[in-house]
């Protein structure tokens, strides 16, 4: 159905993809899977017409779906075939509200009337996503974005799907619910390719993982084989999240310090967003914020950090209540998007920007610590998502503020550069910092954090020294 023969690519001087042979069968799930830049992406984009129609490079080789040659396919064309669903769903988005978002694929293919709102009402069924029915587009979550990206693939109902890191942004049981999708659409005989960091909700659903090294196919597993492999050896994260355990069940800081949030509330017009009477918080702890997608947890950190004007209520810190301009001045946050505050021209300059005195030697020390020190004069937007997000947070690291907020900072991760990420989290913490991390990433609360704040409906209903039995019921009730 699909074949790459002798496929190379380079972006620049670097080469991307060299060699690569594959076929793919009609109704297959297959997994690939490596360490970050090791050709995943390069890949979809070979299979869904993104190369050679909207990436330049110097290409070899072919790619076919049945005996059409791809890059010679118009994009409309291969649209009524392939369907793909990319890491962040804001760059596939046409439409300002969700219900024309979903529609919008059909619409473009001009289908009955009858047939549009009979697909609309069966994607709502299959994603779970009436309550995100006539929404704007700006007012979701970065996960409940994800779902009407992969909503709106499907609503198209093409033969073959990619998708590109689909987890990313989604909570635990939005992930699950995506392995129930994917089974959903093996059982209609579609063939589904899918590039993910995650592996724990795909171990039941994928027929074969191909595993990335520099550009080539190093090796390929049946699911039961890849089972079997050494995964932490692969630099891949785990399949069975069951087996992993805290690695700071034992810490907590001797200090007894707290910050005291009392009356902190936020509402997006009548609708209250964000509703917490009195709650104490350690400080000097990496402290994870987890919840469902929508529960306000990015809502809570812009109000921590001074972002949103109309936040009511008070932070106290040593006695003392912080206005917003004083959190302002106090915290750091990287956005689950971090488009939003890259600024410079080069790597080096972003960490340099967020200084209030420039140490180059400092720079290079914090970008070597996050494995970015061969990108130091690389144009940050040239990037991929997860370079870009280190980028991110090593100009946190850089910043020196008292409170660090980081919303999904492991998203588009690979096992590697996830451990980076930790390691600079717990040396943050030597230095006194306190840091809040916005995350849906199980494997990096039982890596690094000490301290658990649970949102439900804008309201906290978990304040806790980390507890894996509470944490593998709320991330492992639908295993």
């Amino acid at each position: 159905m699909l074949r790459m023969d002798n496929v190379s690519f380079s972006y620049a001087s670097d080469k991307n993809l060299s060699d690569v042979n594959l076929s793919v069968k009609k109704g297959e799930v297959i997994l690939l899977c490596g360490e970050s830049g090791c050709g995943k992406t390069t890949i979809t984009r070979f299979l869904n017409g993104l190369i050679p129609n909207f990436f330049d490079g110097k290409r070899e080789g072919d790619v076919y779906l049945n005996d059409d040659e791809i890059g010679e396919m118009p994009i409309h064309e291969i649209s009524k075939h392939i369907g793909s669903v990319f890491q962040n769903p804001k760059t596939q988005f046409f439409n300002v509200d969700t219900t024309s978002e979903i529609v919008f694929g059909c619409e473009n293919l001009s289908m009955d009337v009858d047939e549009i709102r009979k697909r609309l009402d069966y994607v709502m069924d299959d994603f779970k996503i009436n309550h995100l029915l006539d929404k704007s587009i700006f007012k979701l979550s970065g996960g409940e974005k994800q779902k009407i990206a992969c909503a709106s693939v499907s609503t198209v109902n093409p033969d073959i799907l990619i998708l590109d890191e689909p987890s990313s942004n989604l909570d635990s049981k939005s992930s699950w619910d995506l392995e129930d999708i994917i089974k959903n659409w093996k059982n209609q005989g579609k063939t589904v390719i899918i590039a993910e960091h995650k592996l724990f909700f795909l171990g039941d659903v994928v027929d074969r993982v191909l595993f990335l090294k520099n550009g080539r196919i190093a090796n390929e597993w049946s699911l039961e084989e890849f089972k079997q492999a050494n995964h932490r050896d692969l630099g891949l994260r785990q399949l069975n999240l069951e087996n992993i355990a805290s690695k700071r069940k034992e810490y907590y800081s001797s200090k007894n310090e707290f910050l005291e949030l009392k009356k902190f509330k936020f509402s997006y017009g009548k609708t209250q967003i964000l509703d917490i009477d009195d709650v104490k918080i350690p400080k000097n702890e990496i402290i994870a914020i987890i919840g469902k997608n929508g529960a306000g947890k990015s809502t809570f950190a812009n109000c921590l950090c001074g972002l949103k004007r109309s936040c009511k209520g008070e932070l106290i810190s040593d006695g003392k209540a912080l206005k917003r301009k004083d959190r302002l001045k106090k915290t750091y946050m990287v956005m689950q998007d971090v488009n939003h505050q890259l600024f410079t021209e080069s790597v080096l300059d972003e960490v340099l920007l967020s200084m209030d005195e420039e140490d180059i030697k400092r720079a290079e020390e914090i970008l070597t610590n996050l494995n970015l020190i061969h990108l130091k004069d690389a144009h940050p937007m040239a990037l991929s998502g997860g370079e870009k997000q280190r980028v991110a947070i090593a100009s946190a690291i850089a910043s020196g503020k008292e409170l660090l907020i980081f919303d999904e900072p492991t998203s588009g991760l690979d096992l590697k550069n996830m451990m980076k990420v930790s390691e600079n989290l717990k040396y943050l913490q030597s230095l006194g910092i306190t840091s809040f991390i916005i995350t849906h990433d199980y494997e990096l609360i039982m890596e690094v954090c000490s301290h658990i704040l649970h949102f439900e409906n804008g309201k906290i209903i978990g304040n806790y020294k980390i507890n894996e039995e509470k944490l593998k019921e709320f991330f492992l009730n639908d295993c």
